[in-house]
Parts: C-alpha cells; structure tokens; sequence
C-alpha cells in the first residue's frame, strides 16, 4: 500500500505527556482519511518513554512504527533517523510535548496539495516564556542576516516536507546541519502558515540556553562563511588601524617626549585586540571541529531496534544494522 503521510516524532523523556500525544494524534490522522504511519523515534530516554512506545505499537502495529536508539545522541538525529525509515510520499514532524497541535497536520497537507513541496509553521500565539521568545527572535535575525535563509520561527517543529526534499537530505553527508533550513535550500515552492501554539501538556523543555547557541552554530557554520569573511575584514581594518596609531605614538614620542601617562590607553588597546584575536580563534576552531568530525567517519547515530509490523501482519522487533549515518549535534 502506497503510503501519503509519515509522521516523525522525537522523543526524549515524555513519559507524562504520551498518552495525551496518543489521545489526540491519531484521531487527528485517521479523519484525514489517508494512508498514514507514525514514526517515534525514542532518543535514549531514561524515564518509560521506550515502554510506553512498545505498548503503543502493540494497540496500533498497522500505523505504528518505533525506532529505539541506545544512547542520547539529540533531537536532529533523531530525526534523521526517522527521515531513512519513512515510506510516505509526504512527511511531517512534530514534537512530543503536544505544544503543535496534532490537529494542524491537515492544514499542512492542504498546502502542499496545492504545489508547496515544503511548509514552515509560525506559532500564533506563542505560549513560550518572555525569554525564549525574545532569545528565538534574536537568532532568528542573527541567521537571517548571515545566512540569507527566510523562516520566520526557525524553532517550530511543525513542519511538512514533500518526499523529493526528504530524499535530498538523505543523501546529504554532512555532520551537522539544521534540517529545516537544509530543506528550504532544496525547496522550489516553499511556504510558510501560521499555526496554533498550546502550553507543554507536561514536562519540561528539553532545550537549555546552551542548547540554543549550539544550535544557532550548527545553522550558521552550515551554510555561511560570513562569520570567517567578517573576522577577516575586522583583522584587516584593526590591523590598519593599529598602524596609524603605533605612527601617531612614534611622531609623538619625537615632538613631546617619553610619556607615562598614556599606559593604560595602551594596556586597553591591548585587551581589545587580545579579545578579538581570542574570538576568531574559537571561530576558527568551530569550523575545524566540524570538519574534523567530518574526516573521522563515525556513526552520528545507534539504533538498538526497530519495532514494525512485518508482511505477514505479525509484529516483527528487527535488530538494526551497529551504525546508522555518521556522527551527528551535541545531545539533547
């Protein structure tokens, strides 16, 4: 049977929240009235969560598949390794913690049935605190301006991808990436709707501060080397610059004499230039760890099994292959 809907959901530590995911997703998908399958994918959690799944797949085993990583290894490749499972013509991802409505999908399928092969989410009415609102609308205007890739809300999971896109990822060998902007680079007809935005059902954010930035550098080292090309402009003006102001020093010494009044103008000279030297040095070195994680060739991801209902309609639990794709972002 030719499937149109995958849907893939991360999940990490949502033991709280499932079986509220599962009283609203799938009557969501089945009045849609279209072949569909749903694809969790357990990112190691510590709490029931991988339980729970298994149970699940047991009510459901005709719609149901769980992909069960044994370790930690983050939202995106999970994720990713949703993307090499799904068999739908058309794929969206959600988030666990039910803040994207599963209700919304249709609006989704309806856009791409009108020619769109990627659509991007706005949360209207976003019931996020003050701060990652506010943190969520600085990166979004930082990655705007250094990468040229438009998406309103970069956070939202909600999202739909045509199967042509996804194929595309699939066949992209990069470590780390940000997997809604690398889709909107493949895109010819993407498109962006707003949708409903609820508070998390229960738990907590997965996401840290840290977490963020992190995140930001996987976006903006993947597809801009405005931040090298910035650096190295800075370097060239300052070093100008510096100069101009060791000539002004030099024919000053000549006119008025040695001075002892002007050395902590130097030492603060000094600082500055240290801390932008320091600056660019750590810059350099995102760009090389990501490509020394490139070279060294390791799985980015592990997945212990995958529980899916086999041809004969029996329920099969199919041990995966030791290493998936190669090594992927920092863990959630």
């Amino acid at each position: 049977m030719n499937l149109e809907l995958s849907v893939v959901i991360p999940v990490y530590n949502e033991e709280q929240g499932l079986a509220a995911l599962f009283a609203r997703l799938y009557p969501a998908l089945d009045a849609l009235h279209i072949p569909y399958e749903i694809i969790f994918v357990n990112d190691g959690s510590r709490d029931r969560s991988a339980a729970i799944l298994r149970e699940q797949f047991q009510q459901r085993p005709d719609v149901t598949r769980v992909i069960l990583f044994n370790g930690n290894f983050g939202q995106h490749m999970a994720i990713m390794a949703g993307f090499e499972q799904v068999r739908g013509r058309r794929i969206v991802t959600l988030d666990a913690d039910l803040q994207n409505p599963p209700e919304e999908i249709g609006r989704l399928i309806a856009k791409m049935d009108e020619g769109h092969d990627y659509v991007g989410s706005i949360r209207r009415m976003r019931q996020d605190s003050a701060f990652r609102r506010i943190a969520g609308k600085a990166m979004n205007l930082l990655r705007e301006r250094i990468t040229r890739i438009r998406m309103t809300d970069q956070g939202c999971m909600l999202r739909g991808y045509s199967r042509d896109i996804i194929d595309a990822i699939n066949g992209c060998r990069e470590i780390s990436t940000y997997i809604p902007a690398l889709a909107y680079t493949f895109a010819q007809r993407p498109v962006e709707i707003e949708v409903g935005h609820e508070e998390r059902a229960a738990g907590v954010s997965k996401y840290s501060l840290y977490q963020l930035i992190r995140l930001n550098f996987d976006l903006v080292t993947a597809f801009s080397l405005v931040p090298l090309q910035l650096f190295s402009l800075a370097g060239m003006l300052i070093s100008l610059l510096s100069i101009l102001f060791v000539g002004y020093l030099a024919v000053r010494r000549l006119l008025i004499g040695p001075e002892a009044e002007g050395v902590f103008t130097l030492f603060g000279i000094v600082f500055f230039l240290l801390g932008i030297a320091l600056f660019g040095i750590g810059l350099l070195g995102e760009y090389l760890g990501r490509i020394a994680q490139q070279v060294r060739q390791r799985p980015r991801y592990l997945i212990q099994a995958v529980l899916e209902q086999g041809e004969a309609d029996a329920a099969l639990l199919r041990p995966a292959p030791a290493a998936i794709e190669r090594e992927g972002n920092e863990p959630r």
